[in-house]
């Protein structure tokens, strides 16, 4: 696990402070659970100190991997990136010349991704596809429903 992870000065923020919020808050909640559940008696046959058992494993392991992407993670500020063309970081505007709807994305790191958001991995389909074409040209977007071309309307960062 030696890849680097890339991410936005705001996606490094965002797991930072998602890792930081994990170790104080969730981990005290976690222990009161554990408190409580001990309070119950024997813990053979606790259910609620097995739940909370559990609950501490998996936040002790989200907090590793968290910890883990922090330290592998190459952060790319975008700001003076060039945006002649799609690129991580780009702000790109598509038709879909299929339907003529049109749509807005940010293409950042698959764990930045939030498609309510606007922002959409360079991973899937839409952002391989798209990476190194610039505005006026037309993708063929290969999808699980088959092959959507969109043009590319504008590029910014």
């Amino acid at each position: 696990m030696d890849q680097n992870i890339i991410l936005t000065p705001e996606g490094y923020e965002r797991l930072k402070e998602e890792l930081r919020t994990l170790k104080s808050v969730k981990r005290i909640e976690v222990a009161k659970q554990l408190e409580t559940a001990r309070a119950h008696g024997d813990l053979r046959e606790n259910a609620e100190y097995d739940t909370a058992k559990e609950a501490k494993a998996q936040l002790e392991s989200k907090i590793r991997t968290l910890e883990e992407k922090l330290m592998r993670a190459k952060v790319v500020d975008t700001k003076d990136a060039p945006y002649d063309k799609v690129y991580f970081g780009t702000i790109v505007e598509l038709k879909n010349k299929k339907t003529g709807d049109k749509v807005v994305f940010t293409f950042v790191a698959e764990d930045e991704a939030d498609i309510a958001k606007g922002k959409l991995s360079i991973q899937t389909p839409i952002g391989k596809a798209l990476l190194g074409h610039a505005v006026g040209e037309t993708v063929e977007v290969r999808v699980p429903v088959g092959i959507i071309p969109y043009e590319i309307l504008k590029i910014s960062r």
